[in-house]
């Protein structure tokens, strides 16, 4: 299928999977990997160099993602389209799942949607991610003990003119299984600034992590590396020596493999 294929109404594909050993222990995602829009929504009505920045996509997280599945023969699960037609890490009834306004530009594709338009968003590019999430996780399981979940993000390195310090940080809501070991193989880097739950809080009910890992007692965390890092090759592969060695120590514990459920925050 050619990209033009791919991008057209019915011919567009909403996911995509880097293969990898489904016993490895270790199952790797990212919601906003691309900033595709199918063509039958003219580009949701925003100039070309929106869809550029990063409220159309986490600018480098696919690049990234695809590396460290290739390097720890890992599956990855991916989507498509920008985060702008429908956002994936967002529960089905979470107002800010189409967004009309995103840091200060208006969307005109999104200013009047219907009721029917947002279903029929939620039907062809949101649940499909979500089911592939689903059988992969199953798959997994029937092979081997429970996977970790690591899903990879990125954020601006500037927000409403306030500099961010941070290299990379880890977002996360209950369950630190995963946490404490990978911010611990972060601090090993004397040079990196890194945190846990920022920029953002790790509690966001229904969101990817919550549906996926926290609901099945699955052990996660959330990378968020600054765009500016992973903005070009030699950033990802810079990324990717210091994440590698950390994931491979995610897969090999004992307390990160077997199911073990925390209540959300988000539910408190």
């Amino acid at each position: 299928m050619t990209e033009q294929e791919r991008n057209t109404g019915t011919g567009f594909v909403p996911t995509e999977m880097f293969a990898g050993d489904l016993e490895r222990g270790l199952l790797l995602l990212c919601d906003h990997a691309r900033n595709d829009i199918p063509l039958e929504y003219d580009q949701l009505g925003l100039p070309a160099g929106q869809l550029e920045r990063h409220i159309g996509y986490d600018i480098g997280a696919r690049a990234l993602t695809e590396l460290l599945s290739r390097r720890l023969n890992a599956p990855a699960l991916l989507t498509t389209y920008s985060r702008l037609l429908i956002d994936p890490n967002r529960g089905e009834d979470d107002p800010t799942l189409v967004m009309r306004l995103s840091d200060g530009a208006v969307v005109p594709g999104n200013a009047w949607i219907s009721p029917e338009e947002r279903a029929r968003r939620i039907e062809r590019f949101h649940r499909p991610y979500h089911s592939l999430i689903d059988e992969t996780i199953n798959q997994m399981l029937s092979v081997a003990a429970p996977p970790v979940i690591v899903s990879i993000h990125s954020f601006t390195p500037v927000w409403r003119g306030v500099p961010r310090p941070w290299h990379a940080t880890v977002l996360w809501d209950a369950d630190d299984r995963a946490v404490r070991p990978f911010l611990s193989g972060l601090a090993g880097h004397e040079a990196l600034v890194s945190a846990d739950n920022e920029p953002y809080d790790g509690a966001l009910k229904n969101d990817t992590m919550y549906r996926h890992a926290t609901r099945r007692g699955l052990a996660n965390a959330l990378l968020e590396v600054r765009q500016d890092e992973i903005s070009d090759q030699a950033g990802v592969e810079k990324w990717a020596d210091i994440l590698q060695p950390i994931l491979e120590d995610l897969a090999g514990r004992d307390e990160c493999r077997r199911f073990q459920h925390h209540t959300s925050r988000s539910d408190m």
